[in-house]
């Protein structure tokens, strides 16, 4: 089988336009590296002593006792069979 030197000259700008896609790529990124390493950052600001914190004060409850339940007598449930 012979490919026609058409065939040839597609499958080249193929791979050109690969390598190309490739290398636009990678400077893009390096370019975006170098941007961002490049820029001047502003100076640190002094940070601020750390204040003691106030004390915490907790107001509890006093438990209060359950009141006891009472319940009344229970009451007989029947059951009852309806005859036909």
């Amino acid at each position: 089988m012979k490919l026609l030197a058409v065939q040839w000259l597609g499958g080249f700008y193929l791979c050109l336009l690969l390598f190309l896609c490739f290398v636009l790529v990678h400077i893009f990124k390096l370019a975006r590296i170098g941007y961002r390493a490049g820029k001047r950052l502003p100076p640190e600001k002094p940070k601020p002593e750390p204040k003691t914190p106030e004390p915490v004060y907790y107001i509890v409850e006093k438990k209060k006792k359950r009141a006891k339940a009472s319940y009344s007598e229970p009451k007989r449930i029947s059951f009852h069979e309806e005859k036909s």
